[in-house]
Formats: C-alpha cells, sequence, structure tokens
C-alpha cells in the first residue's frame, strides 16, 4: 500500500463515497494521532500541533495552507499561539472521504518539518 501522504487528492463530488468502516481501520494506521470527532452530525478528524512560540504555528498554518491549495482540499484550521488545530472532512459529502485522510497525512509530514 502506498503511503497516504504520497498519493493525491481526487475531485469529490455530492455523490462521491463515504470511507466504509473497514477502510477507516487500514487508514487510521497511517494517522495514528489523529482523533475522530463530530460535529453538527459530522464525523472529522482533527490533530492539535504544538509549537514553541506563534511565529512556528503561523508557518505551520500557512504550510498547511499552501498544500490545501494544492490538493484542492481545505481544512479548518485555529491558529494559538503555540499551537495550531487542523480538522479534515469533507464538505461535499458531509462526512469523511479517502481525501481527508490523505491530507492529515500530508499534514504530519509538514509538522515534521517543525520545531516542537
Amino acid at each position: 500500500m502506498e503511503p497516504l501522504a504520497k498519493e493525491s487528492c481526487a475531485a469529490c463530488r455530492p455523490n462521491s463515497p463515504r470511507v466504509t468502516a473497514y477502510e477507516i481501520v487500514n487508514l487510521k494506521s497511517q494517522i495514528p494521532d489523529w482523533d475522530f470527532i463530530e460535529k453538527n452530525g459530522i464525523p472529522q478528524l482533527e490533530r492539535t500541533y504544538k509549537f514553541p512560540d506563534f511565529k512556528s504555528a503561523i508557518a505551520f498554518t500557512n504550510s498547511v495552507g499552501e498544500a490545501a491549495e494544492t490538493e484542492g482540499h481545505h481544512p479548518a484550521l485555529l491558529t494559538e499561539w503555540g499551537k495550531v488545530t487542523v480538522t479534515w472532512w469533507t464538505h461535499a459529502i458531509s462526512g469523511l472521504h479517502r481525501n481527508d485522510f490523505i491530507m492529515a497525512a500530508k499534514t504530519d509530514a509538514i509538522a515534521n518539518q517543525f520545531p516542537t
């Protein structure tokens, strides 16, 4: 299986399939530090990253934003002093798609380039 961080996002439409429970189990192994949450009835992936200062946190936010633009898939980003919370879900299907797991893995790869 190719690492998720090496994959590219597929175009999503309202009729695109959500990930199955079986797929979630397999994909989660590549993003073990992400939490499954539900907001307004919509399943989402969320993780908070810690940084030594605001400058690092905002630089990380900008890097995640650039990756999101490249892939055409955008997260919710909450940037605070010393931490950034990233939340992925697919708006078009109000749930989780493989793209969300791909972008979570890409986000982890970006985080590995920053001091903690």
